[in-house]
């Protein structure tokens, strides 16, 4: 089971990364970008996650991912609790990859192996 303590350590280690608290939640942004937020709009996980990747786990594990609409934007509620650690870990290095230019987080991946 994951906790906010362990997004916030993955999260953080990612480049750029920083932890804002915001409307009373926990926002994880690379400069005014958010990748991952907890408590806003409600208190619940979003997360940014590629769109295909998305679509498919809306509907592989609906219990545990679904979607949110913001304006033109669609991010995930993610049930964070029912997942394991890494699981987590890909989740938010997914999100990240999503709002950073494809040179920062292709070298930080190609880095890590």
């Amino acid at each position: 089971m994951a906790t906010l303590a362990d997004v916030r350590r993955i999260a953080l280690s990612l480049p750029g990364a920083q932890e804002l608290n915001d409307h009373g939640g926990n926002w994880f942004n690379v400069g005014t970008k958010t990748f991952v937020l907890y408590g806003f709009p409600s208190k619940r996980w979003l997360f940014k996650l590629p769109k295909p990747r998305q679509e498919l786990l809306f509907e592989a594990r609906p219990d545990v991912f679904q979607p949110y609409r913001a304006g033109a934007m669609l991010w995930s509620y993610v049930d964070i609790e029912a997942l394991a650690k890494d699981e987590v870990e890909s989740l938010v290095t997914d999100a990240w990859t999503t709002i950073v230019p494809k040179k920062v987080w292709s070298t930080y991946l190609a880095a890590r192996g």
